[in-house]
């Protein structure tokens, strides 16, 4: 294992996480969180500009840019987060325990998805711009709205970004593992209709929408289907809430994922000809609606951002797991606009909960990590 070098101020990057941890940024509300982060980069000597995106859903603000040109030969780095979070998500607190764990008072999320992954770029813009040190031409975008399926990240203009390559910290699990693959979601609603009646005096000639709904459900093949995909049914509701009418209308919500982009769209497909099928059965209809929230990925293993992920892990003696994931992030976005990267584990664990929790220790190694990302040189100087 190679030197690291100075050692990442544990106080100030526990201190600057707290800061941030305790702004309240719900999806669509991220202006205070904007103006802070705008305020510190430009400190660091970044050209920052904001977005418009947040008007475009009623939000309080956009998603913010930022460039820096550094001291090494290459083209830039990518590094981003996102800025909101998920409910509770106002007043939050971040206490500091005696074993280094970082949570909240339990009333609330804690917020490391994703100021653990923020907090850790900061630091090691700042540690590199206090050392003097030498760093790659940098970028960074802090998105909105990522929580309601990277709404901030979809709309951004991507003709401004130089990088060819990204790393998006956000990530459950250990410093030293990231994701680079993801798959596609769609989410679809279905509304099935029948016939009312009354359900004592004269039920045959009504047509049951919950019943079709029903028969339609038990066909479906629900939860793991092979090896990468999954199919949920999150919720049904039929009925006018009354015990004497046959139900005319049931709707469903539900959703496919999978790494391959077209067997998501298949099933999603054979799922609308099943509730077709049903309904016509019945003398009914079955008519569905669905939208691709995120769109299936795959960077390289052999791809130049890779590589110098392994290098900083073994530097830093970190593990260096690469893993796919089922859920989504910005990266997805970025990908299909020519910009291939992974997605780091940052330092947050129990995430979407009110348990929720990040360590300083695990804040130092992201950071290290960081750093050395934002410092390496292009394969070429290394005699790759």
């Amino acid at each position: 294992m190679e030197e690291r070098g100075k050692k990442i101020n544990r106080e100030r990057l526990t201190e600057t996480f707290q800061q941030l941890a305790a702004i309240d940024a719900p999806s669509f509300q991220e202006r205070q969180m904007a103006d802070a982060l705008k305020e510190r980069l430009t400190r660091l000597g970044f050209a920052v500009e904001e977005d418009k995106a947040g008007s475009l859903y009623g939000g309080t603000a956009g998603n913010v840019y930022g460039f820096r040109k550094g001291t090494l030969a290459g083209p830039p780095i990518l590094f981003s987060t996102h800025m909101d979070t998920v409910e509770p998500a106002r007043g939050k607190k971040a206490l500091l325990g005696t074993d280094g764990r970082i949570t909240s008072d339990g009333t609330t999320v804690l917020g490391a998805d994703c100021m653990s992954g923020t907090a850790a770029i900061l630091e090691a813009l700042q540690e590199i711009e206090e050392e003097g040190g030498e760093c790659r031409d940098l970028e960074v975008i802090f998105f909105i709205g990522e929580e309601k399926h990277l709404r901030g990240s979809e709309v951004f203009d991507y003709t401004r970004v130089k990088s060819k390559e990204s790393y998006i910290l956000d990530l459950t699990g250990p410093v030293g593992t990231a994701a680079f693959q993801a798959p596609t979601l769609i989410q679809f609603r279905i509304e099935v209709k029948g016939r009312a009646a009354h359900a004592g005096l004269s039920p045959e000639t009504g047509i049951h929408a919950i019943a079709i709904a029903a028969k339609a459900v038990a066909r479906m093949e629900l939860g793991r289907v092979g090896e990468d995909m999954t199919v949920n049914i999150g919720a049904i509701h039929g009925g006018e809430n009354s015990s004497n009418i046959v139900p005319e209308l049931c709707q469903l919500v539900g959703e496919v994922r999978s790494y391959s982009h077209e067997q998501a769209m298949e099933q999603t497909r054979k799922i609308d000809e099943l509730f077709r099928e049903e309904a016509e059965k019945a003398g009914g209809s079955s008519r569905m609606d669905y939208q691709i929230r995120i769109r299936a990925y795959r960077t390289p293993k052999e791809h130049i951002c890779v590589r110098r992920f392994r290098r900083a892990c073994e530097k830093l003696g970190l593990p260096c797991t690469l893993v796919k994931t089922f859920g989504g992030s910005d990266q997805s976005n970025l990908y299909h606009h020519g910009i291939p990267g992974l997605v780091l584990s940052s330092a947050m664990e129990l995430v979407h909960s009110c348990q929720e929790y990040t360590e300083v220790s695990e804040l130092v190694k992201l950071t290290e990590l960081t750093k050395l990302l934002m410092q390496d040189r292009d394969s070429a100087d290394l005699g790759e």
